[in-house]
């Protein structure tokens, strides 16, 4: 995810927001057609975050991307 946001922002393509809902973590954002455009990844399930009675227990927080671009620096990636 942090490969593909650092394109996006290189790109200037401006986010409408970012998520992360537990079981994923999303960025929203349009495309020049301004169609709405989610991108996501799901987290293993086993980290899945759970209810007592073992139900999948999903959120809306804010997803903080400055972390995840500072845990996965740029290493070599491709701009094609």
């Amino acid at each position: 995810m942090a490969a593909v946001l650092r394109r996006v922002l290189t790109a200037g393509i401006t986010l409408d927001g970012a998520a992360d809902q537990g079981a994923s973590e999303a960025i929203y954002l349009h495309d020049p057609d301004q169609n709405g455009v989610e991108l996501y990844v799901d987290r293993e399930e086993g980290h899945w975050p759970r209810d007592q009675g073992g139900n999948i227990a999903l959120n809306n927080t804010p997803f903080d991307l400055q972390a995840l671009l500072d845990t996965y620096p740029a290493q070599g990636v491709s701009q094609n």
